[in-house]
């Protein structure tokens, strides 16, 4: 059959973008479909007051590069634009420990921790993995922590995608022999999940998709794919159907596009509900497992404000430091730019308890025992140079269920081990340590006060690899059981709890997946 494309790639975040590049170099007709916006580094929001370019909320026109997703169990972060998740991730890149690779339902599949090494190192040299080369002020109240819990050797420079170079000076290409786009020294601003205006990270728009669109990729952004379904209504072995329309527009215009084979890639937020959607119409044969084995990273967001005028947390790369806490924990470091002040209004003094009534009189109470210092917290101070973010995850797993509502909206519920909980013992325990090494006060996102909801920038699973369809949406390939050439490259197939942050190993996965395609041949 002739085709519009060979592939239609759904996503351009780290699974998409290496689909694009390694599809393209092998000689096949390539699309990405992208639902939100491009963005070069001057478009980025100067501060995340910003809302237009920040958010990605579309009931109110604002197209950024974040969205918030609210669940019953969950509050979701996750990214939009041509580079997806690379846009507003924290560009720190670590690899996972053993017990990733030999824990959950790919386990049995492959030696997963021997198989991925090459590739994990491709994936770092694609994205420009450097050592953070500079600690400040947050970074350094992390090393004195380390010492003081006997842990400094287990603090380290994590691996980030940035280019360093002189700071502030643009250079040709420095990675990929003059093919990529020219890059500039980091400036050390803070900014980089609003967007980096200065050319420095290393986002996929600069390496993966870049090169991708040299070999003749195409990128179709603000545009939103609502329906696959095969050809031959059976298996798509005479290939797909895909359905798209504006994600931006009022007036939303569609259009029909075929392909020999469909990659999904939007992310477990994106992919899942798609997914989810098709299963009942589309795509029936998708295995019952879908939406299952959802993984949070067991993680808390905790912010600590100081109240030392002398101290700048906002100066440094978005996370430059990590400590690792325990064999299952590790806690980051996470700053914003200067001016960035936006999440202090969605923020309360922490505060614990079984439920909503005694962690609101905890608050209060709180607030009555220092009324001056969360006066200069919400009022005085600046809050991103004065506060910083204690992301806290662990290996420890158990996993959610992602399913649709009547309404066609996905909901959550509780699939393995305990729910999702922003009270973890040994978080609490970090963050009353950092808080004294700073002189600050922790708080932490309402809704964990409000409603015991935690927070993750790290939503995983949902159409994970198994032997078959009865144990898993997707094969050790990534190829989706049921389909021909049909694949999940993104976030929903990571099959087991990282512990870490997940965007290499997201990569290195796609990297492996997009070697088991053979070349175009004519």
């Amino acid at each position: 059959m002739s085709y519009d494309y060979d592939y239609i790639i759904i996503g351009s975040g780290f699974g998409g973008s290496v689909s694009s590049l390694r599809l393209s170099e092998k000689g096949y007709k390539v699309l990405v479909v992208e639902k939100g916006k491009w963005y070069a580094s001057k478009d980025f929001a100067k501060t995340n007051w910003n809302l237009k370019k920040w958010l990605w909320m579309p009931a109110f026109r604002f197209f950024g590069i974040m969205k918030m997703s609210i669940f019953r169990h969950i509050v979701i972060v996750s990214g939009t634009g041509v580079g997806g998740g690379s846009l507003v991730y924290a560009n720190t890149l670590p690899v996972p420990k053993t017990a990733f690779y030999t824990t959950g339902s790919w386990q049995s599949l492959a030696d997963w921790e021997t198989v991925l090494k090459p590739y994990y190192q491709t994936a770092l040299k694609m994205l420009g993995a450097q050592k953070n080369p500079r600690l400040y002020d947050g970074d350094k109240a992390l090393k004195q922590l380390a010492k003081e819990i006997g842990r400094e050797s287990e603090f380290e420079h994590p691996n980030v995608a940035v280019y360093f170079g002189d700071e502030g000076v643009k250079v040709n290409d420095p990675y990929f022999d003059g093919k990529g786009p020219d890059r500039t020294g980091c400036t050390f601003c803070g900014g980089c999940m609003t967007g980096c205006r200065h050319d420095a990270k290393n986002t996929l728009d600069k390496n993966y998709l870049f090169l991708a669109q040299q070999n003749g990729a195409k990128i179709l952004a603000e545009t939103e794919v609502y329906d696959v379904s095969p050809i031959d209504k059976h298996e798509g072995k005479t290939g797909y159907k895909v359905a798209v329309k504006s994600s931006t527009k009022l007036f939303k215009t569609k259009k029909t596009l075929t392909s020999k084979g469909v990659i999904f890639s939007g992310g477990v937020l994106g992919t899942i509900k798609l997914l989810l959607k098709l299963k009942k119409k589309s795509l029936p044969n998708l295995s019952e497992t879908l939406g299952d084995n959802i993984r949070t990273n067991n993680e808390t967001l905790i912010s600590v404000s100081t109240l030392d005028k002398n101290k700048d947390l906002s100066k440094g790369v978005a996370i430059g430091s990590l400590l690792h806490t325990d064999e299952n924990s590790h806690l980051e470091i996470v700053r914003y730019a200067a001016g960035s002040g936006f999440w202090k209004l969605f923020h309360l003094p922490l505060s614990l308890g079984k439920n909503t009534l005694i962690r609101l009189l905890k608050m209060f109470g709180q607030v009555l025992k220092s009324p001056l210092s969360y006066f200069k917290i919400y009022f005085l101070n600046a809050w991103s140079k004065s506060t910083t973010v204690l992301l806290f995850m662990q290996s420890i797993d158990s996993t959610l269920k992602f399913k649709r509502s009547i309404f066609g909206q996905m909901v959550s519920s509780v699939s393995t081990g305990n729910k999702p909980s922003p009270n973890i013992p040994e978080s609490i325990a970090l963050t009353k340590k950092y808080s004294e090494i700073i002189n600050g006060k922790a708080t932490s996102f309402a809704l964990e006060t409000l409603a015991g909801i935690p927070s993750t920038a790290h939503i995983l699973g949902g159409a994970v690899m198994g032997k078959d369809s009865t144990e898993g949406v997707i094969n050790n390939h990534n190829a989706v059981f049921g389909y021909n050439d049909l694949y999940v490259i993104d976030g929903a197939m990571i099959s087991a709890n990282p512990g870490v942050n997940p965007s290499l190993s997201i990569t290195a996965i796609a990297e492996h997946a997009m070697a088991q395609i053979q070349e175009k041949t004519k």
